[in-house]
């Protein structure tokens, strides 16, 4: 399904309708820009609590950066739930809350930009797996929304700094499409990308190859102080791999999914700087978390996300499953930590596997991915004349 959708992104244009165009001077077409208090990142609370192996708690306060030396630019998941084939451009619930889980934290290493565009709606979605979809339903205005939006940036603030693309799912989907066409063959474009991060998606690369296949001049990031290039992948449970349905992990044509692990890019196994939502409240409404700690401390848990050194790891995979990044929980039953996370889909009481950890991709990750931001950006302002 995942990969159908991603053929209908990619067609869309040449059966495009007409649509009114989005004025992105407008600050109501932005989630997050810098400066704006009040706005969807400036206003997100991004304390966490780490929790030990041992079951002690410690708050780790969040700040962002007054004066970052580069940008971020976000494109989300599909999570609106309007009733119509494409959401509208009023930031309801359901956007601010994945900016506060997905992308908020990115205030610390860089300025924030999160436009507004007219997504295909989970409601289109939902038509189109059960056999009903919406007639109505237009896979290329996303496309048309975001690049409006970042030929807008480029135009009036980006002023030749570095910047970092960020987007989860048809996030994904949308900026691979934008790198593509904006990027990939302009050099001097080219030249301002530090990274991209494409989460939750299908990239095809040629087996044994770290370009050729999306892209032809943005390779797959392999080093730490490599700039130019991405990062992309999809999260299963080391213990429930890929199922043969799987949404995941598989491209056709002879290629194969893109894997790059943030905390290892040059391969193997490696804990994960997981920030997981305390209350899950991100998640499939039909799951509650796992008790952090038990019994419960007192006070209990009080911050919106947590951290839980030493109980993740992740390690690219590749085989007759697919290629993805395999998440392995180290419980300890003599412990008084968590032995689960959750991020799984469910529905009717079910879980989905073969949407494996989709949800909670960018959660896993999230500290390696700052950390990495934070490499990278130093590595590109150290080739370039000083950023305004």
């Amino acid at each position: 399904m995942i990969a159908i959708i991603q053929a209908l992104i990619v067609a869309a244009p040449l059966l495009a309708a007409e649509h009114p165009k989005n004025d992105y001077r407008k600050p109501e077409a932005w989630l997050c820009r810098p400066g704006r208090a009040g706005d969807a990142c400036a206003s997100s609370k991004q304390d966490s609590t780490t929790v030990s192996a041992i079951g002690t708690l410690k708050v780790e306060e969040w700040k962002t950066n007054p004066n970052p030396p580069v940008d971020c630019f976000y494109v989300y998941p599909t999570v609106s739930n309007d009733a119509t084939a494409n959401s509208d451009m009023i930031a309801n619930a359901d956007e601010l809350r994945v900016v506060e889980h997905q992308f908020a934290r990115f205030a610390s290493v860089c300025r924030v930009y999160a436009p507004l565009y007219r997504q295909v709606t989970l409601t289109a979605l939902r038509g189109l797996m059960t056999g009903k979809p919406m007639p109505d339903a237009d896979f290329a205005l996303p496309y048309k929304d975001v690049s409006d939006a970042w030929n807008s940036y480029l135009e009036h603030d980006n002023q030749g700094r570095g910047v970092v693309l960020i987007g989860h799912s048809q996030g994904s989907i949308v900026l691979t499409q934008l790198i593509l066409n904006e990027l990939d063959k302009n050099e001097a474009k080219r030249a301002l990308l530090i990274s991209a991060f494409l989460l939750g998606t299908n990239l095809p690369v040629p087996q044994g190859k770290d370009a050729g296949g999306a892209f032809a001049n943005v390779p797959l990031c392999r080093a730490d102080g490599q700039t130019g290039c991405v990062v992309s992948f999809s999260s299963f449970r080391a213990s429930e791999p890929p199922p043969a349905n799987s949404l995941f992990g598989k491209v056709p044509g002879g290629m194969i999914a893109a894997c790059v692990n943030p905390a290892a890019l040059g391969g193997g196994a490696a804990p994960l700087r997981a920030y997981l939502s305390t209350g899950g409240r991100i998640l499939s409404p039909e799951v509650s978390p796992h008790p952090w700690v038990a019994p419960a401390p007192k006070p209990p848990v009080s911050t919106p996300f947590v951290t839980v050194p030493g109980l993740l790891t992740g390690e690219c995979v590749k085989d007759e499953r697919g290629s993805y990044l395999s998440i392995r929980v180290n419980a300890d039953p003599a412990d008084p930590r968590t032995d689960d996370i959750t991020g799984d889909l469910v529905s009717a009481g079910v879980r989905l596997t073969n949407w494996g950890l989709h949800q909670i991709d960018m959660h896993l990750v999230m500290g390696d991915v700052l950390d990495l931001v934070a490499k990278q950006s130093k590595a590109w302002l150290a080739g370039r004349p000083k950023a305004r």
